[in-house]
C-alpha cells in the first residue's frame, strides 16, 4: 500500500514511518521543510512538500495515494480555535479525495476529557471541556465512512512517551527543573502509551480497522500525576508537593484531569497488543534526562 502521513517527521509519525516501511508499505511524507524531506528520504521514504493550510494540495495528495494517516497538528496553544479550523479543512479535503474508493483514513484524536472521573471506552464519542474542540474533526472522519471512506480514528493518551519525548511530559519536566519543585495537581489520572506502540496501532488501523472504528491508543488506562511527580523528584533531587494547575502555566488544566481510559475494545478488534516501557518505568530510565540536563 502506498501511504500518505502528515506530520510523518513528528513524535509519532517519525516511529510510524519505519513501522510502515518494514511492513512492506510504501510511504509517503508531508513536509515543509528540506530537513523534513531529507529526514524521510534517509529512512526510505518520499517526501511531499505541503501543509495543512494548503486543502487542494492535501486533496491532490490523497488522491494519489492507497491510504492516509493523519497526524499532523498546529499545537499553537495561543490560538487553539484557529488550529482546530486549519485542522478540520485538513480532514475535509483529505477524506474528499477518498471518497467512494473503499480506501482506509486514519485520524487522530485524543481520549483527554471523554468521560471525566470515569473509565473512557471506544463506545463513547463526544468529549467535554479539553477535548470538545477537536470532536468536530472526529465526528467528520467518522462520517466518512458512510462516503466509502475506510476511515478510523486513533484518540491518543496524553502521554505518549519515551526518550527525547518533546510533549506534555517533557513539559512536567521542565516545569520542575525550572521552579525547583517537582508538583503534582490533586486528583489528575492520565492515560499513558509508548510511542512504538502507538506507532504500531496506527499501522493496524491502516491495515485493517473497520470502517467508521474509535480505537484508543491507551497501553496503562491512568497513571497518577502524584506518582510522576515522585518519580520526577527522585530523579531530579526536588521537593514533591501538590499545586494548583496555574504553576504549570497552559499545561495544568490537563494535568488536572482525572480523564482514565481503556483500550479493551481496540485490543480486541485489532490484536493490538502494547509491548512498550510504562510511564513511570521510561521515567525512572532517564527517558526524560534531556529535559533534566536542559539549561
Amino acid at each position: 500500500m502506498r501511504v500518505l502521513v502528515t506530520g510523518a517527521t513528528g513524535w509519532i509519525g517519525s516511529a510510524l514511518v519505519p513501522e510502515l516501511l518494514v511492513a512492506g508499505h510504501e510511504v509517503v511524507g508531508l513536509t515543509r521543510s528540506d530537513a523534513g524531506a531529507d529526514a524521510l528520504r534517509a529512512a526510505g521514504a518520499d517526501a511531499m512538500r505541503g501543509d495543512l493550510t494548503d486543502p487542494a494540495g492535501l486533496a491532490a495528495a490523497a488522491a494519489s495515494v492507497d491510504g492516509v494517516v493523519h497526524l499532523a497538528f498546529v499545537h499553537d496553544f495561543s490560538d487553539y480555535d484557529a488550529s482546530v479550523g486549519t485542522d478540520q479543512r485538513a480532514v475535509a479535503a483529505l477524506t474528499g479525495a477518498l471518497e467512494g474508493t473503499g480506501r482506509p483514513f486514519v485520524g487522530t484524536a485524543g481520549v483527554l476529557g471523554i468521560a471525566a472521573g470515569r473509565t473512557a471506552t471506544e463506545r463513547d464519542l463526544d468529549p467535554d471541556g479539553i477535548g470538545a474542540a477537536r470532536a468536530p474533526a472526529t465526528r467528520a472522519v467518522l462520517d466518512a465512512a458512510e462516503k466509502g471512506v475506510r476511515s478510523s480514528v486513533v484518540r491518543l493518551a496524553p502521554s505518549v512517551h519515551g526518550a527525547g519525548d518533546p510533549g506534555f511530559l517533557a513539559t512536567l519536566v521542565a516545569t520542575a527543573r525550572d521552579t525547583g519543585v517537582s508538583g503534582w495537581v490533586e486528583g489528575g489520572r492520565w492515560p499513558a502509551v509508548h510511542r512504538c506502540d502507538a506507532a504500531r496501532l496506527y499501522r493496524l488501523a491502516l491495515e485493517g480497522a473497520p470502517a467508521g472504528s474509535l480505537l484508543h491508543g491507551v497501553a496503562e488506562e491512568g497513571v497518577p500525576v502524584r506518582e510522576v511527580a515522585e518519580v520526577v523528584g527522585r530523579r531530579m533531587g526536588l521537593p514533591v508537593r501538590p499545586v494548583e494547575p496555574d504553576h504549570f502555566g497552559w499545561l495544568g488544566p490537563f494535568l488536572a484531569a482525572d480523564s482514565p481510559a481503556s483500550s479493551a475494545l481496540t485490543r480486541e478488534l485489532l490484536g493490538w497488543a502494547p509491548a512498550g516501557p510504562g510511564l513511570l518505568e521510561d521515567l525512572s530510565a532517564g527517558a526524560y534526562a534531556h529535559v533534566e540536563a536542559a539549561p
